[in-house]
Formats: structure tokens, C-alpha cells, sequence
């Protein structure tokens, strides 16, 4: 399920997921992807991360781009530092309260606090681009921080993470501490501090990998792997590359909620239910789970319900994950540029279904359906399947119908001009 420039499967040219582990995504996948951490060195790789980030870039989102928070914090000792240690007023003509400043953090990391830069994926252009490309191969939400540690610091203590995460070593060294999970395949609403003790203990013990990871290394972990990290020598950074993995309990939750439907399971227990003894209860928990399973049965049946169940996980991946950014200015005017000879596709990281009814057919996009007339059917499937669509080529439209439609869904953010 890899992805290209092109955005075409089957791929691995310009593959984000094997600039990050060095392998082709079945590999990958079959391996490591929630099994076991993969620690892959630079050496191993076909080139550098300095065009995601440097120091000088920590630098200048810092001095520079009027980073806010939640963007930005830090922590000492795995304890967080309060935003009015770092933040001050943007003064005159940006007077937000919470805008980094930048003197502050200097004085916060000279005191040996750890610098969290957080959602770089919708902050910094290069982070944006690698993560649209590594959302595509995976399937997944992506999103990344980036952490910078003074020398000789740890900023948090061993814990366990709730995504998976690619850890890409960018500057100095530091040291790593892993461990197996305590509880394998940690959910969202189970977080590492409602097992503390246990997580600590078992960090007590020896270690599944003790690695230092060098500039270009790049490491990564399954959720639930308990880690800790301390930084050699100089200022290290590295990006964490969280990735919010999707899980069969979450299409579970879906399949549940859909038995809100059912009318028998809206129905009240009876009144003068008796709550002092449970086991007057039992017989409802036997009744409810035997009518569960027979709704159950009949969604399995329906081709039709578990499409319309499948289409609610379609949208609920479509809330998580924005699509590529658009210039406005720019396709305002490639709009007007539009000739026959051109050609459009449809937006990275946008899913649309086409949807044809008996005089129209519509487009259905995230918090958005766009109408056109029927003819458009042919043209609008061709282009939902990924690959750029020549204008004065799409079928059942002349070259001028084809403007228009093409227009229509640059203007709607649904497509964007094909470079060439």
C-alpha cells in the first residue's frame, strides 16, 4: 500500500515509510509493524533527515515564526514546566498572551529543560509534506513532534505511548531504554500513568535494547513499549513520528454504536430493578447479550450495513487527517489558466465517493458534497482514482464542460492542477 509522487499504489519511489526503516513496506509490515521495535542506522539509509529538520531549524521556529501554545512546551525530570515560564505577549500588533518567547526559552533550556515542539506536521512545511506521504502508505493518522534536550538531560521518565512512534535521531546522541510492554496494545483511553507502578517496576529490569542512536538513526517502536531517553554530550534533537494506528476495537466501537438502532436494546430494564443484588441482574445481561448477538448476526447478513459501518471508519480517518494544504492565491489563478490540454487530479490526502443518482451525481468529501449533473459520472470516477486526468480526455465531457468541472472542484478543494 505504498505510495508514490504520483500518488499511485504499488510504489516504493520516493517512499516516506523507507526513508524511515531502510525496507520495502511488506517487510515492514510483516515484521515489525506492531510486533517489535525496528532500530534502523543511518548507514543503512539512502540519505539524511536535514531537510526535515535541523538545530537551525529548532532555532528558527523559535526566534522567528511565532510558534503558540499548545505548539510548544517544556519539561525537566518528566515534569512540565508552566506555559508563563516560556510565553509572554506577542506585543504590538500580535498581543496573544501565550506566543513563545524566545529569550525565555533560552534561559529555560540553559536550565536543562527539554524543548517540545509539538504538531510540526501542521506547522512546518517540509514535516507537512513527509507526513501527508507517510498517511498514505500507512493508512493511518500521522502526526509529529520534535524534542530538544540539553546536554546530559532526560526530559521524561519511562513511560509507554498510546500510537506507534518512529523516533528519527537528528542531532547529538542520546541513549535509549526499552522495554516490553506491560500491557500489549495500549488503547487511547488507557494511558501509561493509570499503570505507573507497574511501568516503573518493570523499567527497573533489564532492558529488550539499550542503544544510543546517532544523527540519520532511525528507531521505531510499537505502542506499548515502554522507553526512556537521556541525552550524550551535546544538544540533541530528534522528531517522533507518532502514528495512531488504527485497531479492531475501534471498528468494534463502530459495529456497537450502530446497534443503537435496534429498537428491543432501547427498551427499558424493568422497573423496580433491585441494584443491591447483582445477581438479579444476570438474567437482563444474558437477555441483552443474546439479543446483541442476533442484531449482530443480521448487520454480518446485510451487505448494505456493513458498507454504510465501513463508510463510518472512511469518515471518522477523514476527521483525523487533513489533506495536503492548497495555495489559494495560486489555484485561484491556475483556475483562470485552465486550458483542455491541461490536466487536474484529485487533492493528496483528500477520499471522495461518488455517489450517482437518477439526474445527478454528487462528489462526497469530508463535511462537504458536491452536485453536478449526471453526465459528469464517468469523468468524476476516473479522477477518484488517483492518477492526474488530461481535461480535453475526460469522458462524456466536451473540453469547455470539462473547464467548468474542473474549476468546480479546484474551486471546492476537491482537486488540484497536475504538475507536469
Amino acid at each position: 500500500m505504498s505510495t508514490d509522487s504520483s500518488g499511485e499504489r504499488g510504489s516504493d519511489h520516493r517512499s516516506a515509510l523507507r526513508r524511515l526503516t531502510g525496507t520495502d513496506f511488506g517487510t515492514f509490515a510483516d515484521q515489525h509493524w506492531g510486533i517489535a521495535p525496528k532500530l534502523t542506522r543511518s548507514a543503512e539509509l539512502s540519505g539524511s533527515f536535514d531537510d526535515l529538520m535541523t538545530l537551525d531549524s529548532v532555532d528558527e521556529l523559535i526566534a522567528e515564526r511565532g510558534v503558540r501554545t499548545p505548539f510548544v512546551r517544556m519539561a525537566k525530570d518528566g515534569r512540565l514546566l508552566d506555559r508563563t515560564q516560556f510565553t509572554a505577549s506577542g506585543g504590538f500588533g500580535a498581543e496573544v498572551t501565550d506566543q513563545v518567547d524566545s529569550g525565555a526559552v533560552l534561559a529555560a533550556f540553559a536550565a536543562g529543560n527539554t524543548l517540545v515542539l509539538q504538531g510540526l506536521h501542521r506547522l512546518w512545511p517540509p514535516l507537512i509534506h513527509f507526513v501527508g506521504d507517510l498517511v498514505r502508505e500507512l493508512g493511518h493518522p500521522v502526526q509529529v513532534n520534535s524534542y530538544v534536550t540539553p546536554a546530559a538531560s532526560q526530559g521524561f521518565s519511562p513511560h509507554y505511548d498510546v500510537h506507534d512512534v518512529f523516533v528519527v535521531q537528528i542531532a547529538g546522541t542520546k541513549r535509549w531504554s526499552i522495554h516490553s510492554p506491560v500491557h500489549v496494545h495500549p488503547l487511547n483511553n488507557q494511558p501509561w500513568s493509570d499503570r505507573r507502578s507497574a511501568v516503573e517496576a518493570h523499567a527497573l529490569g533489564t532492558p529488550e535494547l539499550d542503544i544510543v542512536l546517532e544523527p540519520g538513526d532511525v528507531l521505531y517502536l510499537p505502542r506499548g513499549w515502554i522507553h526512556s531517553a537521556q541525552a550524550l554530550g551535546d544538544t540533541t534533537v530528534h522528531l517522533t513520528i507518532g502514528v495512531a494506528s488504527y485497531n479492531d476495537y475501534d471498528l468494534a466501537h463502530h459495529v456497537l454504536k450502530s446497534l443503537g438502532d435496534v429498537e428491543s436494546l432501547r427498551a427499558p430494564l424493568p422497573a423496580g430493578l433491585d441494584h443491591s443484588d447483582p445477581e438479579s441482574i444476570v438474567p437482563h445481561v444474558h437477555r441483552v447479550v443474546d439479543a446483541m448477538r442476533a442484531a449482530l448476526d443480521e448487520i454480518g447478513r446485510d451487505p448494505d450495513a456493513v458498507r454504510r459501518l465501513a463508510e463510518r471508519v472512511a469518515d471518522r480517518h477523514d476527521d483525523l487527517v487533513r489533506p495536503e494544504p492548497v495555495r489559494p492565491l495560486a489555484s485561484v489563478a491556475a483556475m483562470g489558466a485552465l486550458r483542455g490540454e491541461d490536466s487536474i487530479r484529485l487533492r493528496p490526502g483528500v477520499f471522495a465517493r461518488v455517489v450517482r443518482a437518477a439526474d445527478a451525481v454528487s462528489v462526497i468529501v469530508r463535511a462537504k458534497t458536491v452536485t453536478m449533473p449526471l453526465q459528469c459520472a464517468d469523468a468524476l470516477d476516473l479522477l477518484t482514482r488517483g492518477a492526474p486526468c488530461r481535461l480535453d480526455a475526460l469522458p462524456g465531457l466536451d473540453t469547455d464542460d470539462a473547464l467548468v468541472v474542473a474549476r468546480r472542484l479546484i474551486r471546492e478543494g476537491i482537486a488540484v492542477p497536475a504538475v507536469p
